[in-house]
């Protein structure tokens, strides 16, 4: 005797705001995204949100369709958003019409069918081996604050660190045994880096009685770098700091800490560094993100030549 088959499940289909809430939630709870990152995901669909409420008079996410956020592309294009932006925040929709699909508040993926804006690629500013040398030099060693500022701009450079993977590192990431260190990156996802010579020379120091211990109070937990109140050191503080290592140095360039990060990636690929290899020291989920560094290698030696070529110059 066949079983008779089972009605589908019945989700009631969420209001706009309410939609948005669940989503960040979820993202949160179950993707283990940082509150940076779900932040940003939440400005834009409530953006979105605002103007299905105000143009498309949506009041669910069942009501909206393809042509609803066609125009709304439209709109920000209208008010000079770039195209960059605008990807952005379609790819914010997106990850939000597959959640609902997912769990059964649609039947469909009204995102789908939506053209993504073209957007040209900005090659990331980076430094020469020349610049990073002279910031490196810069804190002095004579202090607890120049010792930890050393160590965190060997780091950055050495292992290619996020900012916010610096900031939230513990003095039990680093094996000095082994020369590595363990990195929590985007998505809570951990990976293993190699920490370099020098940087390993500057972490020794920074963790002696002259440095870290100094910096330390009765409530400081297992951070590794601390800041003058002996709490784990801020991404604002750690972008002042490079601002006056910089300023220090005479180079004439904004410099902000991702930019050591970009440096690294270069670095070792204008050395022969395998692109892949650069993907997992960076901890890049897609080789694709990796590639833009080719295309800053090749600039780099387009501007070289037309430098010093004699038929080079224009």
């Amino acid at each position: 005797m066949t079983r008779p088959r089972e009605a589908p499940k019945f989700v009631p289909a969420p209001g706009i705001a309410g939609g948005i809430d669940d989503f960040i939630a979820f993202l949160e709870l179950e993707k283990g995204l940082s509150r940076n990152t779900c932040g940003s995901y939440e400005k834009d669909l409530l953006q979105f949100g605002d103007f299905l409420r105000r143009e498309r008079r949506a009041g669910t996410w069942r009501d909206v369709r393809a042509e609803d956020l066609s125009a709304w592309l439209a709109e920000l294009n209208a008010d000079g958003v770039s195209a960059r932006s605008a990807a952005r925040k379609l790819s914010a929709v997106r990850a939000l019409a597959k959640r609902l699909v997912a769990s059964g508040a649609r039947a469909d993926d009204f995102s789908e069918i939506v053209s993504r804006p073209k957007v040209r690629a900005a090659l990331p500013e980076t430094l020469s081996v020349q610049e990073v040398s002279k910031i490196l030099e810069m804190p002095d060693a004579g202090t607890p604050q120049g010792l930890r500022d050393r160590a965190m701009l060997e780091l950055m450079y050495g292992s290619g660190l996020r900012a916010s993977e610096l900031c939230s590192l513990e003095i039990q990431a680093v094996n000095f045994e082994e020369g590595v260190l363990r990195v929590r990156g985007k998505g809570s996802k951990d990976r293993v880096v190699p920490v370099g010579r020098k940087a390993l020379e500057a972490l020794r120091d920074y963790l002696s009685e002259n440095g870290r211990a100094k910096l330390a109070k009765p409530r400081t937990g297992s951070a590794l770098f601390l800041s003058s109140w002996g709490k784990a050191i801020s991404r604002k503080t750690l972008w002042a700091l490079l601002q006056e290592r910089v300023r220090r140095a005479g180079i004439d360039k904004k410099i902000h800490p991702h930019q050591l990060r970009h440096a690294f990636a270069t670095h070792l690929l204008a050395n022969g560094a395998d692109l892949r290899v650069i993907q997992e020291l960076l901890g890049h989920a897609d080789i694709g993100t990796t590639q833009i560094y080719t295309a800053v290698e090749r600039s780099r030696l387009a501007d070289e030549h037309r430098r010093t070529h004699p038929r080079g110059q224009a």
